[in-house]
């Protein structure tokens, strides 16, 4: 499921209006709605990361739908790596 279909479905299941959703992120509506359509890139981290608290998701699971690493685990990309290979070794065996 594309980022701004997982973003909208839990809005509306949470019955928060779009023009809601953009007033408590500090946003223009229009510009929400954007995203929620994949006619934008996911925004910037702040924004993810308010709108998971907003819509009560786990902040990790919107970064993936976005396709981006959270920021605290991009400061450690190198161990991040090293983790994700060798638990990728490990489920071949």
């Amino acid at each position: 499921m594309s980022f701004g279909r997982v973003l909208r479905e839990r809005r509306t299941e949470l019955s928060i209006g779009l023009t809601d959703m953009a007033e408590r992120l500090g946003i223009s509506a229009a510009y929400w709605s954007r995203i929620e359509r994949d006619l934008e890139s996911p925004p910037r981290d702040h924004l993810i990361e308010r709108a998971a608290a907003i819509l009560g998701v786990q902040m990790d699971d919107l970064f993936v739908e976005a396709q981006r690493l959270p920021p605290d685990m991009r400061q450690d990309m190198g161990n991040v790596v090293r983790a994700y290979r060798r638990l990728r070794a490990i489920g071949r065996r």
